[in-house]
């Protein structure tokens, strides 16, 4: 290790235990802010409120005298509601559509009379069947049964009467005081039944012409509003504004508060009961992140940090004062991104601290802190491993259903309980469930995307072998892709017995060498039998180059895939800071030996070294395959001895030095490499050559398969005849 390297790693803990804990400072203050913003109103609140009794005589310490809003705004209302509504002027286009109406209708009567083919009874039915006008049968009978000159005069007189009745105003609420006034506008010329006929017909073409203006009525009693000087009011010092025993009004009120006398005392109690919750959830907090991984991980640190305090200021500044919202909140959402991005113990903690929080100092706060506990917890259990989409929709039915059954426990037993309201808030746990996964679905996704995230839904889906990438490696470079499945099948049965995670593992292994698809014959597994190597003929240095080349092409084509952060890492850290041996030696050899004429960085990995279990499972199970395949041990016993050479060399040069593999994991890998690869490259038949297959072909013994005489076991036997 270089001095360099020394005290870079020497100054690593020093500027991450400073940065945890400005991240520490900074948590205990916005949780504190948080946990006291529902109780600034309460503190800035007046200690009277109206209809309260006065438990004491006030009197004004000073002069004073102010606008009374609440007086100004009393008598403006007053002066607008006296105001009557405001109709518009009569609309003559009415009249003349009504009139127009009319003919029509006098018209149509006109030809059912003088239609001679139709019966009266036809004739009827043809005047019942008017849509704009409904005559009684009697009227019709008489209609019909008058002469044509008498007809033409009862026409004559109904546009007139109703000529003079659409003249007047007619409002909408006064449609039948106009009708009724029809029968004194006829003429009295006619006889009274004409008169009748006359009346009905016109009664029923009456309409409105004349409509409430609310734009005219609203400007009319704006002007009155403003037309109200402003009140004002006037205390002296030493007068008496409220008498102990008195009923507050908000006059009184209002007195106060220009006073400064309706604000409460200093409630310090809440402002310590505030810090105490605080000191208690951070210390809990704190107990926490030392005994866990995520002392180690800052990135992850600050992103569930800054997920609680947006959940936390949401909740704070949305719950209180209000009865049905706070149990739609999706509060599991929380639980369940963090669930899917840094693992389900993970979730479990913070959804503790982040419930409590939320519901400190609200009404119903100690089921509804059980609400959000085990409503995040089912999420957590329900949503396992995350691999799946149906998997979130299942988190959502659990979270679901815990929240009603926390509602039904707490709410039933109250005797007072609205079994309405109880259903209600049941059927609004549903919604939270729907709510919260489908939030955490988008989340998880533009986390990921923003912050360079790696969530599993992520690593099912770039470990299809569809993906454009494998698709690439596959046909560029068909040794690699099968190199990277046995090597990912070996990392990924390691992984599984040391606790590290699996399929984060696998899917790394998978594109670990990817950038041996660009130059794919420059790496044996790509080459045909008895082919030439391309690198004979080039000077170690210029093949060293190209072997450590395939590191930077492979994080380029991972940034040209999108693929995430976290399994770029594999990509960048699967040879460490390692040096190309082979091409290393010969550079030696053709120095004569002198190893101070080589420049040992240009065979060097850029490296970094590995930083996690997982990318370094994968650095291990790559050099024991390749080792294991180039030497072929023979027995179990070799095989175990030879993967031992490998993972003590690459602890040897400090290339585990900065994951968290301890001993016990070594062995455990040792164990889980030697068991996989023994079934890989077991030891198989040497089948006979082709012309000893002949020559036993023509021999027609038969092999017959006979029962051994001390047992019952078919044991193969040569049958001679």
């Amino acid at each position: 290790m270089s001095d360099k390297e020394s005290r870079t790693r020497s100054r690593w803990p020093t500027r991450r235990n400073l940065f945890l804990s400005i991240l520490v400072l900074l948590g205990t203050g916005l949780t504190f802010i948080a946990l006291v913003l529902p109780l600034y109103s309460r503190l800035s609140a007046p200690e009277f409120r109206v209809g309260d009794v006065s438990p004491q005589d006030v009197v004004a310490p000073r002069a004073l005298d102010y606008v009374s809003e609440i007086s100004t705004d009393r008598q403006r209302e007053a002066a607008a509601q006296a105001i009557p509504p405001i109709y518009t002027s009569p609309d003559t286009s009415v009249a003349r559509r009504q009139l127009e109406r009319l003919r029509a209708t006098l018209a149509y009567i006109t030809s059912v009379r003088a239609d001679a083919f139709a019966s009266p009874e036809q004739k009827m039915a043809d005047l019942a069947a008017l849509e704009d006008i409904h005559i009684a049968q009697d009227t019709a009978r008489r209609i019909l049964a008058l002469s044509d000159a008498r007809w033409q005069a009862i026409q004559q007189e109904a546009i007139v009467a109703l000529e003079q009745v659409m003249r007047s105003t007619i409002r909408e609420d006064r449609v039948e005081e106009a009708r009724r006034s029809v029968p004194a506008l006829v003429s009295l010329a006619l006889p009274e039944d004409q008169a009748e006929i006359v009346a009905e017909l016109v009664a029923g073409f009456v309409a409105p012409n004349s409509f409430y203006s609310e734009e005219l009525t609203e400007a009319a009693r704006q002007a009155a509003r403003e037309a109200v000087a402003p009140v004002s009011r006037t205390y002296v010092a030493g007068e008496l504004i409220v008498q102990r025993g008195q009923v507050l009004t908000s006059q009184m009120l209002e007195a106060l508060e220009q006073l400064g006398l309706a604000r409460p005392g200093n409630r310090w109690q809440d402002l310590a009961s505030a810090a105490s919750l605080t000191a208690l959830i951070i210390f809990f907090v704190l107990l926490y992140v030392r005994r866990s991984p995520l002392r180690y991980d800052t990135r992850g640190l600050i992103i569930i940090v800054s997920l609680l305090m947006i959940f936390l200021f949401g909740g704070r500044l949305i719950l209180p004062d209000h009865a049905i919202i706070p149990y739609i909140f999706p509060f599991a959402a929380f639980s369940l991104i963090v669930a899917s991005l840094y693992g389900s113990d993970t979730a479990m903690f913070f959804t503790l601290p982040l419930a409590i929080l939320i519901s400190y100092n609200l009404p119903n706060s100690l089921d509804l802190t059980l609400f959000y506990l085990l409503s995040g917890i089912f999420g957590v259990f329900t949503l396992g491993s995350a691999r799946r989409v149906m998997s979130f929709f299942w988190a959502g039915a659990a979270i679901a259903f815990a929240g009603a059954a926390v509602i039904l426990a707490y709410r039933l037993p109250n005797p007072n309980t609205d079994l309405v309201g109880v259903a209600t808030l049941a059927g609004v746990a549903v919604v939270n469930g729907v709510a919260s996964s489908s939030l955490t679905i988008l989340l998880q996704y533009f986390l990921a995307q923003f912050l360079g995230l790696t969530t599993p839904l992520q690593l099912m889906e770039i470990s299809r072998p569809d993906h454009p990438l494998l698709q690439f490696i596959l046909r560029n470079a068909p040794g690699t892709y099968q190199h990277s499945l046995q090597v990912a099948n070996l990392s990924e049965q390691a992984a599984e017995q040391i606790g590290a995670d699996t399929l984060l593992t696998r899917v790394g292994a998978l594109y670990h060498d990817a950038g041996k698809a660009l130059n794919p014959f420059y790496f044996i597994e790509n080459q045909v039998p008895n082919s030439v190597n391309l690198h004979e003929g080039l000077d170690p240095a210029t093949s060293a180059k190209i072997i450590i080349q395939h590191v930077r092409d492979g994080l380029d084509l991972a940034n040209k895939y999108r693929l995430p952060r976290r399994v770029k890492d594999f990509i960048a850290e699967h040879h460490g800071t390692m040096i190309t041996l082979y091409q290393y030696y010969q550079a030696v050899e053709a120095a004569g030996g002198d190893e101070n004429a080589v420049d040992e960085e240009e065979f060097r990995y850029p490296g970094p070294k590995p930083q996690s279990r997982e990318t370094a499972i994968l650095m291990l199970a790559d050099s024991s395959e390749a080792s294991v395949r180039a030497e072929r041990p023979k027995d179990e016993d070799e095989l175990r001895a030879l993967i031992k050479k490998v993972i003590g060399n690459r602890l040897a040069t400090g290339q585990l030095d900065e994951t968290e593999l301890t001993l016990n994991d070594l062995d455990k890998i040792v164990e889980s490499f030697t068991t996989t690869l023994r079934g890989t490259y077991h030891p198989r038949i040497e089948y006979p050559k082709f012309d000893r297959i002949q020559a036993a072909k023509a021999d027609p013994s038969p092999t017959l398969p006979i029962v051994h005489q001390s047992s019952d076991v078919p044991v193969e036997q040569e049958m001679k005849p």
